[in-house]
């Protein structure tokens, strides 16, 4: 079954926690921490792949899931790291964000509700580094926004990307060792794999698109010059689906061929089967038209699926095309000159017309050489190489230090890459690891942010965005938050 767009929700492994132990070894005095860290987990990769040509996996398979990590142990034992998901899909194929459940995916504040910068000593600084800000807001989302839902295009085969990365695994309490500090009781908690959804779409990558009314002959076309089987029949829309043939032109070259489902008048709107196939013919060399001959007005035939093409969401009636008419065979040869002579005068400048019978191969050789000339134009034109492509994050805050305080309904918000990460790594019911936290929080100048807001005792604090999943706590006179436990 060919299915060409799909749905799936990714979920990344997330990381093991760290392990909070000591040494208990006979006659060994003052063992010392030996909590080991715990495993990162694992990503969820995708791999273009020349083997796939269809979406259909996913039809019934709608999450993907990488493995966990494990704890960390005593002795120093590094928790094993999750296996990653590695998913195979047709080169071609795009993935689009869907619903953003993760941080680095999410535009920062808005700037007219928040106090900025970290590093600030005074309300002037404060309000002069918002301002800034919010330039810098305003000029990035104007250039990102078009392109802010594209995480993916594996056009190579063997292409790689990773598309939801695990979370890191926590510290032991081995880590935190120092002169000052020789018996911690403090751990980490593994961070959250990215977890998500994505649309899929398979655009496939062809050297030549058919396109045309339904029962032009593409179908026939594409059997009679290459191992393709699509169903041929004598009615409109026999072909519901695209349908791939190649094409031997000598022993050194070939073409992909692509048919593509028949075209009304109309289909930009949803009528007939609409244009979502002509997504197929998007990255192809060279367009090939096919009118039947035997149509009432030949000219007509052309100008309705070059409006179609001119109405799709990427004006395709520009891209490298020829005009054939097809079902020749039996028909005199000044009739079809005469047809060739009408349709000329209505083709744009650079489009070509040849004339041909897919049944007795007449000028089929001739056409083929056309198509592979101008397909090794095109693809001259093209870099040798894709660059490659890695997952994104599209919408990121640059500066990892940076964080804002925001005054909400419910208490103080803190929004942040790293101090959002810290908290959420840190184990609430560790006294230690709360007032590791807090040293954080001083160290960063949030503490003192706070205070210069008026946060008063049980006033709550808020770690993160609500789409993400929220960290809270009480704020209490001693400036040691504790766990929200409503």
């Amino acid at each position: 079954m060919f299915v060409d767009k799909a749905e799936v929700t990714l979920k990344a492994g997330s990381g093991g926690d760290g392990r909070v132990s000591f040494r208990h070894e006979k006659y060994i005095r003052l063992g010392g921490p030996d909590g080991g860290d715990g495993g990162d987990g694992g990503d969820i990769i995708f791999v273009a792949s020349r083997n796939q040509n269809t979406l259909a996996n996913f039809r019934y398979q709608r999450e993907l899931i990488a493995q966990s990590g494990k704890p960390g142990d005593k002795r120093k034992k590094h928790g094993r790291s999750g296996t990653d998901t590695r998913v195979a899909v047709p080169v071609g194929t795009t993935v689009m964000l869907k619903s953003p459940k993760l941080d680095l995916r999410k535009a920062p504040p808005s700037p007219d509700q928040i106090i900025s910068n970290a590093n600030s000593s005074s309300d002037k600084t404060d309000l002069v580094g918002a301002d800034l800000h919010r330039e810098r807001e305003i000029s990035r989302k104007s250039s990102l926004n078009e392109h802010a839902q594209l995480l993916a295009d594996l056009t190579v085969d063997g292409q790689e990307v990773i598309l939801a990365k695990g979370g890191k695994g926590g510290f032991g309490n081995a880590h935190f060792v120092s002169s000052t500090r020789q018996a911690p009781q403090v751990a980490e908690k593994g961070e959250k794999g990215q977890e998500f959804s994505v649309t899929l779409e398979l655009k496939m990558i062809a050297d030549v698109g058919l396109i045309g009314l339904p029962n032009a002959g593409k179908s026939t076309l594409l059997a009679s010059v290459s191992n393709a089987k699509p169903e041929i029949a004598n009615y409109p829309f026999t072909t519901l689906t695209p349908n791939l043939g190649v094409v031997d032109i000598d022993d050194k070259s070939s073409l992909l061929i692509a048919d593509i489902p028949g075209l009304i008048e109309g289909a930009s709107q949803g009528k007939g089967l609409g244009d979502e196939f002509l997504r197929h013919v998007e990255r192809t060399g060279v367009l090939l038209q096919l009118i039947d001959v035997y149509d009432e007005d030949i000219v007509e035939s052309f100008k309705i699926v070059e409006g179609e093409l001119k109405a799709y969401k990427i004006d395709l009636s520009k891209r490298p095309r020829i005009v054939a008419l097809t079902k020749i065979e039996g028909l005199d040869d000044k009739i079809v000159a005469n047809h060739i002579k009408t349709l000329k005068k209505a083709l744009p400048k650079g489009v070509s017309v040849v004339a041909i019978s897919s049944q007795s191969k007449q000028n089929i050789s001739e056409l083929l050489y056309k198509l592979k000339t101008i397909v090794d134009t095109e693809r001259a034109k093209q870099p040798d190489e894709v660059n490659e492509v890695s997952s994104l994050p599209i919408l990121t805050i640059e500066n990892e230090e940076a964080w804002h305080v925001k005054k909400i309904s419910r208490g103080y918000e803190i929004t942040g890459k790293k101090i959002e990460r810290f908290a959420a790594r840190t184990d609430f019911a560790n006294s230690a690891g709360v007032r590791r936290l807090r040293d954080i929080m001083k160290k960063m100048g949030i503490m003192h942010e706070l205070t210069r807001q008026g946060i008063k005792t049980d006033d709550k604090i808020i770690f993160g965005n609500p789409s993400l999943g929220e960290i809270e706590f009480y704020w209490t006179d001693a400036k040691l938050p504790h766990l929200q436990t409503d």
